[in-house]
């Protein structure tokens, strides 16, 4: 086996691209070789199965493992303390491909487009160092709403969605301050989007609770059991402006369009209160309950949404 290593004013780079291989074994490598390392490429080869052995080198900073045929990332890889950057794309990894702790790695870079992932993985929702985030040409069908967990996103500077297959974005998304550029061409909420209108009935606790937050009536555990405080507690404001209502279990799912750097009308998930909010004779509260929201997003933090 030939080995291409090189170096340069940002370390050591070891290239194993290209070489054809099903597996591959660095205990060969030599100690110094490995403490030295901080970029290594495996890219272009026939693998299978994550090397274990790459977690030897201790001081790894960029990892590329793309166009091979992986389906899972070891717990090792957890070993790999100082990396920062890690590219795999066209495997076959999904959501189930990670390790349990994978979130709580340092990683700023994740590049995981061209595989086969249906859902974001929740350990990518733990990465707190995480910037720069690539899951285009993937199967994914919405993103989670707890993507509003900024606490652990709080980093986020770009994320890549293109050819997947959205059709609304989470309302949530506008959590992610630092978020600098969204990409989602190649989806169908870019050229279409679906409204569901599905609506349970609320429970009658959630009809007293519903009548006791919109009135502000006062409620305290001296008078009431503390799991009733508490569901009292989880109350959600409808985020139609025109409306006082709030709702707990029972709400309307609804798409609606949202403006986006004052040029862009994308779908983003709502949940209103009740289907009155959504009738055509409350004023047309649709766009009312747009405005709040287009507040937020006309700002100059985002800097490009790629449509096209």
């Amino acid at each position: 086996m030939e080995l291409f290593a090189t170096v340069d004013q940002g370390g050591c780079i070891l290239d194993m691209s290209h070489l054809n291989l099903e597996s591959l074994n660095l205990d060969t490598v030599g100690h110094e070789r490995r403490r030295v390392t901080q970029q290594l490429y495996l890219y272009n080869n026939r693998l299978t199965v994550f090397p274990a052995s790459v977690c030897l080198f201790s001081n790894l900073e960029v990892l590329d493992i793309s166009n091979n045929g992986l389906t899972v990332l070891c717990e090792d890889i957890q070993r790999l303390s100082n990396l920062k950057t890690l590219i795999a794309k066209n495997n076959r990894l999904n959501e189930f491909s990670f390790p349990k702790e994978f979130g709580s790695m340092q990683i700023d870079t994740l590049n995981f487009s061209g595989n086969i992932f249906e859902e974001v993985p929740i350990q990518f929702l733990k990465l707190q160092r995480l910037k720069y985030l690539s899951l285009g040409g993937n199967r994914l069908k919405a993103i989670p709403s707890e993507i509003e967990h900024v606490t652990r996103l709080y980093s986020l500077r770009c994320l890549s969605l293109h050819n997947n297959l959205l059709t609304y974005l989470p309302r949530e998304i506008l959590s992610l301050v630092h978020l600098q550029e969204l990409s989602l061409r190649g989806n169908p909420l870019v050229v279409r989007f679906i409204k569901d209108m599905t609506y349970d009935p609320p429970s009658l606790l959630e009809l007293a609770g519903r009548a006791i937050k919109s009135c502000n009536l006062p409620y305290h555990t001296n008078y009431l059991p503390g799991n009733l405080v508490h569901y009292l507690d989880l109350a959600s404001k409808c985020p139609n402006p025109k409306c006082t209502g709030v709702y707990f279990d029972s709400c309307v799912r609804h798409i609606k369009f949202v403006d986006f750097c004052g040029k862009y009308r994308l779908p983003f998930m709502h949940y209103l209160c009740s289907p009155e909010c959504t009738s055509p004779c409350s004023s047309n509260p649709q766009s009312d309950a747009e405005s709040e929201d287009e507040k937020c997003v006309s700002a100059n933090r985002l800097q490009r949404v790629l449509l096209g």
